[in-house]
């Protein structure tokens, strides 16, 4: 062969490649992208173009194609097998993903599918990077029966073996039921899109068959209910730009891998500023609300944090912020929902979100305002003794460092639970407005003085005398810290000063613990 007929053949074979691979880049071609974009979706190449860097996202087996013949399927094409995978660059930082295309036989997972996004999970897994998922499907591809069971069990599987290994986030951004649903549960985060993306184990129509009751798709399985009531969604977003533009934030506060080195951000912002509105803001009346989440922006860099379940067990506050541009998880009670009441639900976000940022190294600061453990029937028969301790047993698992911040009340057993030192803070903090006792002054009465009131000439004037003895010994920070339960009383005003030093003196901590196979966290 003369090398005039071999550059032929090779521009042939160039020209070929590049039309084929011209088509997969439609994937479901342009009638199903309109279709797509009426409901007010994106493609998965248009939100791939808009998670990833410009230009840098390398697709990873485009060509592949299912192999299944019954049903009609040896007739059909399904490009690139209906998802996308790959990976790119997320804020200069390497990232693998895999997106559903809903435009291709509506994005159900067949075999070939879930082997393409087994392959980029192992990837991701092998290169210590993490993961996103933008989940789009119909669900199981029906027509090829239990090989595509078989691919949703080993995309939990891979879940599992990232955990608390690689970030691991999933983005619902169409239709979700059954089976698909345990891989963004399986995932550290779950974002989802108002209006267009579902989440349920069973749709409306089999839920009326079996059972008779009638529930659309948005109150069954929706972005406000799963970010509101079920706590299912860590952030549910306005619309797919929004879904994806807040998970390039989220990934700019968490580390590659738990080996590896947390971002480290320039900032503005100085270490020994002041905030001066904390001398102020706790109310005169011990029983009136305020809002913490102008406590933590007045600490954070550039009044900066990430919220996630804001809408979900609001009587707690779980946030990222960064002190000195560095990722910093915090913890609060929220005296405006609830007084900032411990109860099943705020125990079970909080033990979560501290077992994440144990994970991954990020250090962690707790803001208490707590009265107690909600009481009463509905918390005790739905298991608040079993949820309560996740808080204890994860905040005694963590090693990274911890640091508490006693802001007002501080009472009983939510007292330990909100990192006490004896769930292993490092140093604990305490407002000249703090109290940390038992239980609040008239309770304690109420059991300690129990015969003096009740003997007493006038029962009501004895209770009140007793508690405003009780509350002069113990509405305070004094007796605490002469115990040494309470290390540093400080001003207001100097919160964020002390927590920048403390962070930066602990950054380079080191705990060991017995050795094991792992903890048995109640759950």
């Amino acid at each position: 062969m003369n090398t005039e007929n071999y550059e032929g053949m090779t521009a042939g074979k160039i020209r070929e490649f590049e039309k084929r691979k011209e088509a997969l880049m439609l994937m479901g071609g342009d009638e199903m992208i309109r279709k797509q974009h009426e409901l007010g979706k994106l493609t998965a190449r248009e939100r791939l173009d808009l998670l990833f860097d410009n230009g840098s996202f390398q697709e990873v087996q485009l060509f592949t194609k299912h192999r299944s013949t019954l049903f009609g399927l040896d007739k059909k094409e399904i490009p690139a097998d209906g998802v996308i995978t790959g990976f790119g660059e997320v804020n200069g930082r390497v990232v693998f993903a895999a997106a559903q295309d809903f435009t291709c036989s509506g994005g159900s997972l067949g075999e070939m599918q879930a082997k393409k996004i087994w392959k980029v999970m192992d990837m991701a897994i092998a290169a210590g990077k993490p993961f996103v998922s933008l989940n789009d499907s119909g669900g199981a591809r029906i027509q090829e029966g239990v090989p595509a069971l078989e691919g949703y069990g080993g995309i939990f599987y891979r879940n599992t073996l990232a955990s608390g290994y690689i970030p691991q986030i999933t983005a619902t951004m169409g239709p979700t039921a059954g089976g698909a649903v345990y891989s963004p549960a399986l995932t550290d985060w779950i974002f989802m899109v108002k209006k267009s993306s579902y989440m349920c184990i069973t749709g409306p129509d089999v839920i009326k068959a079996v059972i008779g009751e009638e529930v659309t798709t948005e109150a069954l399985g929706g972005a406000v209910v799963h970010s509101t009531k079920s706590g299912v969604c860590h952030f549910a977003t306005n619309d797919d730009q929004d879904c994806i533009n807040k998970i390039r934030t989220l990934l700019s506060y968490l580390p590659d891998s738990c080996h590896s080195p947390l971002p480290l951000l320039p900032t503005s912002d100085t270490p020994d500023r002041e905030c001066l509105e904390l001398d102020e803001i706790i109310p005169d009346k011990p029983s009136k609300g305020y809002d913490m989440k102008k406590v933590i922006l007045e600490i954070a860099d550039n009044a900066e944090m990430m919220e996630p379940h804001a809408g979900w067990a609001r009587n707690i506050i779980v946030a990222f912020i960064r002190i000195m541009g560095r990722p910093v998880g915090v913890i609060a009670n929220n005296p405006s929902f609830g007084a900032g009441v411990l109860d099943v639900n705020a125990s079970d976000k909080a033990a979560r979100f501290i077992r994440f940022c144990d994970a991954f190294n990020i250090p962690l600061l707790t803001l208490a305002d707590v009265p107690g453990y909600l009481p009463g029937t509905r918390q005790e028969w739905a298991g608040i003794i079993t949820h309560g301790a996740k808080m204890l047993h994860a905040y005694s698992e963590a090693t990274v460092p911890k640091l508490t911040v006693v802001i007002r009340k501080d009472y009983g057993g939510a007292y330990i639970g909100m990192c006490s030192k004896q769930l292993g803070a490092d140093y604990v903090m305490a407002w000249p407005s703090a109290e940390i006792a038992v239980m609040g002054a008239d309770g304690a009465c109420n059991i300690v003085y129990r015969k003096e009131i009740q003997t007493a000439p006038d029962p009501a004037a004895k209770r009140k005398e007793l508690a405003s003895a009780y509350e002069t010994q113990f509405n305070n920070p004094y007796f605490a810290a002469g115990l040494g339960i309470v290390d540093e009383i400080i001003l207001p005003r100097e919160t964020r000063k002390r927590v920048a030093f403390l962070l930066e003196t602990f950054k380079e901590k080191k705990e060991t613990r017995v050795t094991k196979k792992h903890n048995n966290i109640p759950l």
